[in-house]
This record gives C-alpha cells, sequence and structure tokens, in this order.
C-alpha cells in the first residue's frame, strides 16, 4: 500500500510564523509535505508556493474547487501550471465538473512541462456529522453512504483518490480499486483537543484503518516542537509506537 509521509497544513497566521515553520521542518528528512489552505493561500497567494518549493517541499494546494465545470477547468488550469503535486475539488460539483478540473490540472501541468498534480476529491468535511448531513444539508443518505458514494463517483471520473476521515476509509476501499488514495485529515494525537473536527482519529488509527496518508495542522503547527510532534506523529503513523 502507498503510504505518504504525514501531510503538515500550514496553519499559521503571518510570514513569520511560515518562515519559521519552514525552517524548523527542513530539518526533517525526508521533508514532509506542506499543505497550503485556503486561509494561507489567500493571504500570501502563489509566492508561498515558490517559497515552499524552493525550500525543497512538495506541496499539497488545497483550495477545494467547487464551481461551474467551465469556472473549475479554468482555475485547475492554473493550479496545474504551478508546480504542486496535490490539489483538491468538491466531489459534490457532480461528474462534469470533477471530469473539468482534471482536464485543466492536465493542461496546466503540460504547459509547464510538470507531472499532473493529483487530484483528490472533497467527500464530507470531516467537521460534518450525522446531524448536518440530515438537518442541514438535507442528504437522506447515511453520512457513510454519501462518503462511500462520492468516491465512486471521483473514481468514474478518474480521480486520484478522496479525502475522507479514516473512519471511513474500509468502505471506501470495498467499492474502489487499491490504487485508489484515502488522504484523511481530522488527526489528534490522544489527549489532543478536537477543536471544530468531529469525525477524529488518532495517526495509530489512521494507520490501522489503512489511510494511505494523514493531514495534520495543529498538534504540529502549534506545538512548542514542531519537529518532535511531527516525528512522534510520522513514527505512529507507521505502526511503530
Amino acid at each position: 500500500m502507498i503510504r505518504m509521509a504525514p501531510i503538515v497544513a500550514l496553519d499559521v497566521a503571518t510570514l513569520e510564523q511560515v518562515n519559521q515553520l519552514l525552517e524548523q521542518l527542513g530539518k526533517i528528512k525526508p521533508q514532509p509535505i506542506i499543505k497550503i489552505g485556503m486561509e494561507a493561500f489567500y493571504h500570501f497567494g502563489q509566492p508561498l508556493i515558490q517559497q515552499i518549493r524552493e525550500n525543497g517541499f512538495d506541496v499539497f494546494l488545497d483550495l477545494k474547487l467547487h464551481d461551474i465545470p467551465n469556472t473549475v477547468a479554468r482555475a485547475a488550469r492554473v493550479i496545474g501550471s504551478l508546480g504542486v503535486q496535490i490539489t483538491t475539488v468538491h466531489a459534490a460539483g457532480g461528474a462534469e465538473m470533477l471530469t473539468a478540473a482534471r482536464a485543466g490540472l492536465i493542461e496546466g501541468a503540460t504547459k509547464i512541462g510538470a507531472p499532473t498534480p493529483k487530484l483528490l476529491a472533497i467527500t464530507q468535511l470531516t467537521s460534518n456529522n450525522e446531524q448536518i448531513l440530515h438537518e442541514q444539508q438535507h442528504v437522506a443518505l447515511s453520512l457513510p453512504e454519501s462518503v462511500q458514494a462520492y468516491a465512486t463517483l471521483a473514481e468514474d471520473c478518474r480521480l486520484d483518490g478522496v479525502i475522507c476521515s479514516a473512519q471511513e476509509v474500509a468502505i471506501i476501499r470495498a467499492v474502489t480499486q487499491k490504487r485508489f488514495l484515502c488522504v484523511t485529515p481530522g488527526i489528534r494525537p490522544a489527549g489532543f483537543e478536537t477543536d471544530d473536527q468531529k469525525r477524529v482519529v488518532t495517526p495509530e488509527q489512521a494507520f490501522q484503518l489503512g489511510s494511505n496518508g494523514i493531514v495534520v495542522g495543529r498538534p504540529i503547527t502549534q506545538s512548542k516542537d514542531p519537529i518532535a510532534a511531527y516525528q512522534s506523529i510520522a513514527q505512529a503513523f507507521k505502526g511503530e509506537n
């Protein structure tokens, strides 16, 4: 099974904090993948991607594209030309939008002679639960059924995988091929506050449940020793703790 090194979500507010964190994480070999989410990208823009790449890190640009197919295709074309390794799109946008996103990425990456970024579909955010799904989104399916349906749709549209809770990896594996990736946020070491996450697991549980990769933000970025925090989480995700 493919297992990525833990992905570090760059959940910091200032460029000073960015520089400090990159300096610290740069001491880890092999270097972790750095996730740039909406807050960091909207604040610092494309220069942040360039800075992270120049420091030797792979980049996961997590902008969760979700719009009409033409708009998503154009946005994905830009993302494909940025030299990032992973990006995301909402599965809820439907087959035409997902297909457009993939086509846009390929076109953008081809333009700069780079590999096409892996495209992962958002199933259900790990801040969602059954109550939100039924009472606010008015979805008749159960949460696991919704996640499974989105994963099947993503694979049918030739995406590389999904973003999901580790709690749902098994049901996704039941309906997708082995090469289909399950990358899981909502990771919290034992005893760490869950914050706004609802479907959380520990790094050890993510390993046991078969996640291909885990995304970890605050437990690392808010730690007094980010290197030690990362190494502990990485060992746990390898099943070594």
